[in-house]
C-alpha cells in the first residue's frame, strides 16, 4: 500500500480508539470533568501526564530545532526536562495537598482575593491559547502532507476529534485517551529512530548510534560537523548563541514548565499525595524515553537530508520532496538556473528553504523506510498534538466555568449547570484554537517557547511564593502577575510581530532573545511582588497558618 492509504488506515484506527474511549469514559459530574474523579492509578496518570507534557513541540518540532540549531538546540532538552523535575519535586505535592485543582483557584484562595483569581484566570487563558496554537499548527502540518487535504480541512478534522473527548469526557475522557495517545506517540517516535540508527551506525539503540560511527568509520557528529563546514553552515556541535541567552532560554523553559496549568492539574487526578509523587516518577521515565532519543533523531535527519538534497539535480529528487513542496514547507528557488539544489549556509546563495517542523515527519521518508512506518509517524504526531491540545482546552473551560462562573459570577449555580458551562466553554475554546491553528504566529516549538515564557513570568513566582512565603499578600501577587505578563508579552510581540526586522541580538535587552525573556519577566514578578507586599499589610493570620500547614505532612 502507498503512504496515503497506510496513513488513512492507521490514523483512522487511532481516531476511532480515541472517540471510543471518550464515549466510554463520559464525565457525569464536575469532579469527573475537572479531575477524573481523583481515581486514576499512578501508572495510568504517569502515561497521561507524559502525553499531556510531550506536545507537538516535543514530537514534531524539538528534534527539528536541534537538527538545524545543533548545539544550541540543547536548551530545549535541558529546559523542558529540568522543568518537569522542578514541577514534580518542588510544586506538585504541595499544590496537591492544598487541594485546589486549578491555578486560579489556588491563587484566589491563597491570596484571599477574587481580583487575584481573575488575573490568574486571564493569565491561564492567555498562556493556554498561546500554547494550543502551536499544537493546532502541528495538526495542520501532519494533515496537509500525509492525508493530502487542505490545511483548513485537516484542522477541522482535528477540532472534531478534540471536541469529542474534551467536551464529552472532560478530564476523565482526556486521561484515558492520553494513555492510548502516549502508547501511539512513543511507538511512532522510537520505531523509525531504531530503524535509522541500525541503517546508519549499526546500533539498535538510537542513543548509542548518536555517539557511534557511520559505515565509513567516522563518528556521526564528526561527519555532521564536516558536512556543515563544507556547505558553509556553522559547525553542528559548536554553540552560536551567547551564553546569557542560553541560560535565560533554559531557565524560562524550566520555570515555565512549573507554571503550566494543564500539567499541574494532572496531579489532582490521583487519590493521594503519595500517588501524585509516584505518578510524577513514572511520567519522568516515560518522558525520558523520547527526550533522550530526540538528539539522535535530529542528527540522523540532518545527515540524511544533506546527503539527499545538497548539490543534487532537482529533477531527480525522490517523491517525498515533491509531496512536501506541495505543502509549502519546502521551497526550491533555482537562483543560478543550473537545476542543481544549492543548499549552503550563505543566505544569498542558498536555494533551498526548509521548515524545521517537517524534519521528524519527513525523516522516515528521507531514510526510505517502509510506508507503514511513515504513516505511523504521522499518527504519532497527531497523538502528541491532540493530547496536549485537549489538556489545554480543559484548562480554559475549567478557568471559565469553575473560577469565573462558579467562584465569582454565580456561586449558587448547580453542578449540572456548572458542567454545562464547562462543556460550552470547551466547545468555544476548540473553535478559537482552530482559528489559531489556521493563522499560527510561528513554528510549533517557537510558539510553545513563548507560552513557557508567559507561564514563567506570570504563574511561577506567585505559586512558589504562595507555597514558601507567608508574607506575600494579595497586592503583591496581583502587581507581580500583571508586571511579569505585560513585560514578557510586550517584548515578544514587539520583536516577533511588530518589528521582526529588529529581532537581532544587538537590539535585545542584555542580549536576551524573545524565547528567553520570560526569565527576566519572572525576576520582575518576584521583585514587584516582594516590594509591594513589604509596603502593604501582611496576609490574614488564617492564610499564614494555611501556608505553613501545606508544607508539612499531616
Amino acid at each position: 500500500m502507498d503512504v496515503q492509504t497506510w496513513t488513512y488506515l492507521i490514523v483512522g484506527i487511532t481516531f476511532t480508539l480515541y472517540i471510543g474511549i471518550a464515549i466510554w469514559s463520559r464525565a457525569g459530574s464536575t469532579s469527573e470533568f475537572y479531575v477524573a474523579g481523583g481515581h486514576v492509578s499512578p501508572l495510568a496518570n504517569g502515561m497521561a501526564t507524559a502525553a499531556d507534557w510531550m506536545s507537538a513541540a516535543s514530537f514534531i518540532s524539538m528534534a527539528g530545532l536541534i537538527s538545524f540549531m545543533g548545539y544550541d538546540g540543547a536548551v530545549y532538552l535541558m529546559g523542558w526536562t529540568g522543568g518537569y523535575v522542578l514541577l514534580a519535586l518542588l510544586l506538585a505535592p504541595y499544590l496537591r495537598k492544598f487541594g485546589k485543582f486549578t491555578v486560579p483557584d489556588f491563587v484566589g484562595d491563597r491570596y484571599y482575593s477574587n481580583t487575584a483569581r481573575t488575573v490568574a484566570v486571564f493569565c491561564a487563558i492567555f498562556v493556554s491559547f498561546t500554547y494550543v496554537s502551536g499544537q493546532m499548527r502541528g495538526v495542520g502540518v501532519v494533515f496537509s502532507r500525509f492525508l493530502e487535504v487542505n490545511v483548513n480541512t485537516g484542522m477541522l478534522i482535528g477540532m472534531i476529534i478534540v471536541f469529542f473527548y474534551a467536551v464529552l469526557g472532560g478530564m476523565k475522557g482526556i486521561t484515558y485517551t492520553q494513555v492510548a495517545q502516549y502508547c501511539v506517540l512513543i511507538f511512532a517516535f522510537m520505531m523509525p529512530a531504531i530503524f535509522i540508527s541500525m541503517l546508519m551506525t549499526g546500533n539498535v539503540i538510537p542513543q548509542f548510534g548518536f555517539g557511534g560511527t557511520t559505515a565509513d568509520g567516522v563518528y556521526l557528529l564528526d561527519k555532521l560537523d564536516g558536512l556543515h563546514e563544507e556547505l558553509g553552515f556553522a559547525a553542528y556541535t559548536t554553540p552560536k548563541k551567547s551564553l546569557i541567552d542560553i541560560y535565560f532560554i533554559t531557565a524560562a523553559l524550566m520555570v515555565g514548565t512549573a507554571g503550566l496549568p494543564h500539567v499541574i492539574v494532572r496531579f489532582f487526578t490521583v487519590p493521594k499525595v503519595k500517588d501524585a509523587r509516584i505518578s510524577a516518577g513514572y511520567a519522568l521515565i516515560f518522558i525520558a524515553i523520547l527526550y533522550t532519543t530526540a538528539p539522535a533523531v535530529a542528527a540522523f535527519a540532518r545527515t540524511n537530508l544533506i546527503n539527499t538534497v545538497s548539490n543534487k539535480q532537482y529533477s531527480s529528487m525522490p517523491e517525498w520532496f515533491g509531496k512536501w513542496e506541495e505543502t509549502g514547507l519546502i521551497a526550491f528557488d533555482d537562483k543560478n538556473g543550473d537545476g542543481l539544489i544549492n543548499y549552503v549556509g550563505d543566505p544569498d546563495k542558498n536555494e533551498l528553504t526548509i521548515d524545521r517542523d517537517i524534519m521528524v515527519l519527513a525523516n522516515p521518508e528521507i531514510a526510505q523506510l517502509p510506508n507503514w512506518v511513515i504513516a505511523l509517524v504521522a499518527a504519532g504526531g497527531l497523538a502528541a498534538a491532540l493530547s496536549t491540545a485537549a489538556g489545554l482546552l480543559l484548562v480554559i473551560s475549567t478557568s471559565v466555568a469553575h473560577d469565573l462562573i462558579k467562584k465569582q459570577i454565580n456561586p449558587n449555580i448547580s453542578e449540572k449547570g456548572e458542567l454545562k458551562a464547562a462543556r460550552i466553554s470547551a466547545g468555544v475554546a476548540v473553535i478559537i484554537a482552530g482559528i489559531f491553528g489556521i493563522y499560527p504566529p510561528g513554528f510549533v516549538a517557537q510558539v510553545v517557547a513563548f507560552a513557557f515564557g508567559l507561564a514563567a513570568s506570570s504563574f511561577f513566582p506567585i505559586i512558589i511564593m504562595g507555597i514558601f512565603s507567608k508574607r506575600i499578600n494579595k497586592e503583591g501577587a496581583i502587581a507581580g502577575m500583571i508586571v511579569g505578563l505585560f513585560f514578557t508579552s510586550f517584548y515578544i510581540i514587539y520583536f516577533k510581530f511588530l518589528f521582526p526586522e529588529q529581532n537581532v541580538e544587538e537590539n535585545w535587552w542584555f542580549g536576551i532573545s524573545p524565547e528567553g525573556i520570560g526569565t527576566l519577566g519572572m525576576i520582575f514578578n518576584f521583585i514587584v511582588s516582594g516590594v509591594v507586599s513589604h509596603f502593604t499589610p501582611e496576609p490574614p493570620k488564617e492564610v499564614q497558618e494555611m501556608v505553613e500547614s501545606i508544607r508539612y505532612p499531616r
